[in-house]
């Protein structure tokens, strides 16, 4: 997949690259060996291409994977939410608890997770959890994650 054309992208450095390896392995888990990172600047996001595929963004300061990176989408824990909530997760709104069918995994507050659909299991969103799995699993009402990452926001559209 190729960097849109639209998109002002610079090739990173061997020690900005070494950096962002060692932040997504320490963040994320995941180990990445690229030979080339290019970053594309959006308006307040910067996506990061590794070897022509967009695998992480750089968001609100954290860096989180896109929604096509299954390697790592796999090792995040995740929340499930209704398929009322779907509508809504998809236009950019912050998950409540009412909307959460079920609370997959254990994690703290702060920490990273995926939203997915109740029906297909499909990675939806990439969140920030404003509670830890045990509180979200007995909160009946409020904001749960902040959305940082959708299907549909300008990030998703500059690399779909």
């Amino acid at each position: 997949m190729k960097t849109p054309s639209h998109m002002r992208k610079k090739t990173l450095k061997a020690k900005e690259i070494r950096l962002l390896v060692r932040e997504a392995r320490s963040r994320l888990g995941v180990n990445i060996d690229p030979d080339k990172i290019e970053e594309a600047a959006l308006k307040d996001v910067t996506l990061f291409w590794m070897d022509e595929a967009p695998l992480l963004i750089r968001v609100c300061e954290l860096l989180v994977p896109t929604l096509t990176y299954q390697e790592c989408l796999e090792k995040l824990p995740h929340i499930v939410v209704d398929m009322g909530a779907v509508p809504h997760v998809c236009s950019g709104a912050d998950i409540m608890a009412p909307g959460v069918a079920r609370v997959q995994g254990e994690f703290e507050k702060d920490e990273l997770l995926v939203v997915r659909d109740e029906r297909h299991g499909k990675a939806l969103a990439i969140g920030l959890a404003l509670l830890s799995s045990k509180e979200m699993r007995e909160t009946k009402k409020g904001k749960v994650v902040r959305n940082l990452h959708y299907v549909g926001d300008k990030t998703w559209e500059a690399y779909k």
